[in-house]
């Protein structure tokens, strides 16, 4: 694994600078436009091992406390018995375009499927001023939430219910070189 890993970062330990990285989802809304949310809460690391992150479900932010509440809510993530949505990727692949694969898995409410998210990479690594090695990875994938359980809608006046089922998503990260 360590060699695929190179390919995407110098050998080491990297992990998501919580600062400049956000993970997020998006989904279609009332037919008209795209929901946004993320975690404040998170974590991601890039190692030997492969790829994995977590997020803390009651850090989600809509920028509505009530609907952050309601997210939280058995309705959606369920936050009080699933407090953490997790993904592992163990195979990871990196073209010549700078293009990056991660095939893992990703748990949401207890329930695990098979996921693969695309993204970028930046060419090579950076120093910031502060002398910490720094490089960017950014990924995507669209998952059916109701394949996770997340089966709350509601019927849109004009017809169809007010939320998709297909969430993209996003995941853009600085990751950090750990010293040595």
């Amino acid at each position: 694994m360590s060699a695929i890993i190179e390919r995407i970062a110098p050998a080491g330990t990297w992990t998501a600078d919580p600062v400049h990285s956000t993970v997020g989802f998006e989904v279609g809304y009332s037919g008209v436009s795209t929901f946004r949310g993320s975690f404040r809460e998170f974590e991601a690391t890039l190692d030997g091992s492969g790829l994995s992150g977590s997020a803390r479900v009651a850090s989600v932010d809509v920028k509505d406390e009530q609907l952050n509440g309601h997210l939280q809510s058995p309705d959606f993530f369920d936050a009080q018995r699933y407090p953490e949505i997790t993904f592992k990727a163990t195979e990871l692949s990196r073209t010549d375009e700078d293009r990056v694969s991660a095939k893992g898995e990703l748990t949401i409410k207890g329930v695990t499927h098979p996921i693969t998210l695309e993204g970028t990479v930046s060419p090579d690594s950076t120093t910031d001023p502060f002398g910490r090695e720094k490089v960017g990875l950014t990924l995507t994938s669209e998952i059916d939430r109701t394949d996770y359980g997340i089966n709350w809608n509601a019927p849109n006046q004009s017809g169809g219910d007010y939320l998709a089922n297909g969430v993209k998503l996003v995941a853009e990260l600085v990751l950090i070189k750990a010293a040595e």
